[in-house]
């Protein structure tokens, strides 16, 4: 079971569950230049899946066609069978970083109820908005923080801060893009133990380089340098990865993560 936005989801049985992500023969291409080529794949209901790759691999161009941001050169997406563009209020997204005026004087909860935008049509924020947004903070360990400034957070604070603003839109996809970049490592285990139990109750597509923890949280992994390969963790060999980044790369295969007083264990 998972503890998501105040409310225990019973795991989705991914096997059954519909299809949430669908790309069919997918290619897209900056001025000719192609960063994808023939993509397919289907995500169901429920699952977690990680996307590793090189940079400019074409990892963040799958996430910006999810959210409708970009249009594929050829082929079909389907979100919520559906076009990508209908279905952005469905999704959440964590970016890896945010760039900010740090004279702005904008509190942490004003940053997480931006999250709430799709859901206010007029007028000020709903009380359904603020306790959404507290309760993010919260799945997020700083609540306590709310009134606080966001410039003044350290860097690991303000990721946090943006994973809640992913989770008060309750959207049924959540998005992270790289979400432990640059932050130290004990911010670290901590977003990889929210990662662990947000997993079942959202269907989660996660870019990372951390190729040790990926294995673990992930129902299966597509590999991305251009064109896809998609592997079960179990399969996901140290051969593949290096030729994946067209180098030696060691893999640390971790089966299980354990939760200790310090984080995760592997």
């Amino acid at each position: 079971e998972v503890m998501a936005l105040g409310a225990v989801e019973k795991a989705a049985d991914t096997k059954s569950a519909s299809p949430v992500i669908q790309f069919e023969s997918v290619s897209f291409a900056y001025d000719r230049y192609p960063v994808l080529e023939d993509v397919s794949f289907t995500i169901r209901k429920g699952q977690f899946i990680s996307v590793v790759g090189p940079n400019g691999g074409g990892k963040t161009t799958i996430l910006k066609i999810i959210l409708g941001l970009i249009t594929p050169t050829t082929g079909r997406v389907s979100i919520f069978g559906t076009t990508p563009e209908k279905s952005r209020n469905r999704i959440g997204y964590v970016p890896q970083q945010i760039f900010f005026d740090p004279q702005f004087p904008a509190s942490v909860l004003d940053v997480v109820l931006m999250g709430r935008l799709n859901s206010v049509f007029a007028g000020p924020y709903r009380r359904r908005d603020k306790e959404a947004a507290m309760e993010a903070l919260s799945l997020v360990g700083l609540e306590g923080l709310a009134s606080g400034s966001f410039p003044d957070l350290s860097g690991g604070q303000r990721q946090r801060v943006l994973i809640a603003r992913g989770l008060a839109t309750e959207g049924e996809i959540l998005l992270f893009d790289e979400p432990t970049a640059n932050i130290d490592r004990v911010t670290e285990k901590e977003v990889y133990s929210l990662l662990k139990r947000l997993k079942g109750g959202r269907t989660i597509l996660l870019i990372s380089h951390d190729l040790g923890v990926v294995p673990a949280l992930s129902d299966n992994v597509l590999c991305v340098n251009r064109s896809l390969a998609i592997h079960p963790v179990g399969r996901l060999t140290g051969d593949k990865i290096s030729s994946l980044y067209d180098s030696e790369v060691a893999l640390v295969d971790h089966t299980v993560l354990k939760e200790s007083g310090e984080g995760f264990r592997v």
